[in-house]
């Protein structure tokens, strides 16, 4: 079965022309007192190599800019944006594209003061849960331990506020992190996974019961306990036997690893395969064919929040790890570095930017010094990786996306960076650097 998470790619981005009173500064909108004015950071060109691209800050003076997610909402054929915030604005972002890479802002989610519900709204999926035809969003509430599902309202509403609904209770998740979308069950429907950071330190999924559910109603299943500080959770095919996988990691346990999912994902035990358990800090990541030998490999970054690497022992990276075997099954892996020092890896993604058939890798650095950068494959991606900044410092940058978002056919950077620079930038994919 070519089962759903298909339809629920994560890439995530945007750039703006509105601002309102409740939300982080639009880059294009006019000065406001206490926060940059556009004038003050127009857009720029940025020579990385044998790419060029032009650097837009979208929105900024967040509280707390962490997750970011692509997809078309609006059915117009374009991708467009949404972007989480956290208390005390406590806000869910949605930009809508007019395909040539200008965004118009609304919400889906907008603190209520009255109310009084700050929550910390992070990383999230996108999907129809509902089976309505059109696109909701999945998302996790870090400060209430819960996971929440906004209802699209169509297109005729679609700039209001969307329905909220539960995954799962308040403290149901404690530390809730991250959230993927599949069917897990084989029954028509979308499930989620989630990871729960080191307040849960575990992976569940939760069943969207019927057949096939609508988001009426879930149940929680665990797949593992006791793994320390949990972050990566995304689905994939590993074994190839036509169901999801799930590809995780354990920032403080120091496993990157995949869980196989078993005949009922229900009741029984899902198989642990390790990937790596040397590597310190693995953060986030995802699944791939890197060297486009039909099976699914993995890039990962190393080293978020870990301190000084102990001698002798790695961490602080980025790397990739080939699925061995013709075509591989997960069994057994070979890593290989793109980066063999990156300080405080947060996340890789890849696809390929030159346009030359081979599939590159954009990461980004957390810290005090965070960075973004993206590494060109030479064509042999087991050998020599060219390293290309993109921006630095750049404080504490987190979340990295690529889509095609002015539709030039050419992959393009949107990233966010959390407290202190609090900000979302889109770099656009001009093409080669002209000599």
């Amino acid at each position: 079965m070519m089962f759903l998470y298909e339809l629920t790619s994560r890439i995530r981005w945007a750039v703006v022309v509105l601002a309102l009173a409740a939300g982080p500064v639009l880059s294009q909108e006019k000065p406001v007192s206490g926060v940059p004015s556009p004038g003050e950071d127009a857009p720029k060109k940025v020579v990385a190599g044998p790419l060029t691209f032009t650097e837009h800050q979208v929105l900024h003076d967040y509280t707390y800019a962490y997750g970011i997610a692509t997809a078309d909402f609006d059915g117009d054929g374009d991708l467009d944006i949404t972007s989480a915030d956290a208390e005390p604005n406590s806000n869910l972002y949605l930009l809508l594209n007019d395909g040539k890479g200008t965004f118009t802002h609304s919400f889906i989610q907008k603190y209520n003061n009255e109310e009084n519900q700050p929550i910390r709204l992070e990383r999230h999926d996108i999907g129809d849960i509902d089976r309505d035809g059109d696109l909701d969003v999945v998302i996790v509430d870090n400060l209430k331990w819960d996971i929440r599902w906004y209802a699209n309202p169509g297109n005729d509403h679609i700039t209001e506020l969307w329905t909220l609904n539960r995954v799962a209770e308040e403290k149901e998740v404690p530390g809730s992190y991250d959230v993927a979308l599949t069917d897990i069950d084989d029954d028509g429907d979308l499930d989620v996974a989630a990871s729960s950071w080191r307040f849960g330190n575990r992976f569940d999924w939760f069943e969207n019961v019927g057949s096939p559910g609508n988001g009426s109603e879930w149940k929680r299943h665990e797949i593992d306990a006791e793994i320390g500080e949990t972050r990566t959770i995304a689905v994939v095919d590993f074994n190839r036997d036509g169901k999801p996988d799930l590809l995780g990691t354990s920032r403080t346990g120091h496993h990157v690893m995949w869980y196989a999912n078993p005949k009922n994902p229900k009741t029984d035990t899902w198989k642990k395969t390790a990937i790596d358990d040397n590597t310190l800090y693995p953060a986030h990541g995802h699944p791939v064919d890197i060297d486009k030998d039909g099976d699914l490999d993995v890039v990962m970054a190393f080293g978020i929040a870990g301190g000084a690497s102990p001698e002798g022992v790695e961490s602080h990276q980025i790397a990739w790890y080939e699925n061995i075997g013709t075509p591989g099954r997960g069994t057994e892996w070979i890593k290989h570095d793109v980066v063999h020092h990156f300080p405080h890896g947060f996340e890789a993604v890849a696809g390929d930017l030159d346009d030359d058939g081979d599939i590159d890798i954009v990461g980004t650095g957390w810290s005090p010094d965070g960075r973004i950068a993206w590494f060109e494959n030479s064509g042999d991606p087991t050998g020599e990786w060219a390293m290309h900044m993109l921006k630095t410092p750049w404080t504490n940058a987190v979340t990295v996306i690529l889509a095609d978002f002015d539709g030039d056919k050419r992959l393009d950077i949107a990233a966010c960076a959390e407290r202190t620079d609090n900000e979302l930038r889109w770099w656009r994919n001009e093409g080669p650097t002209k000599k």
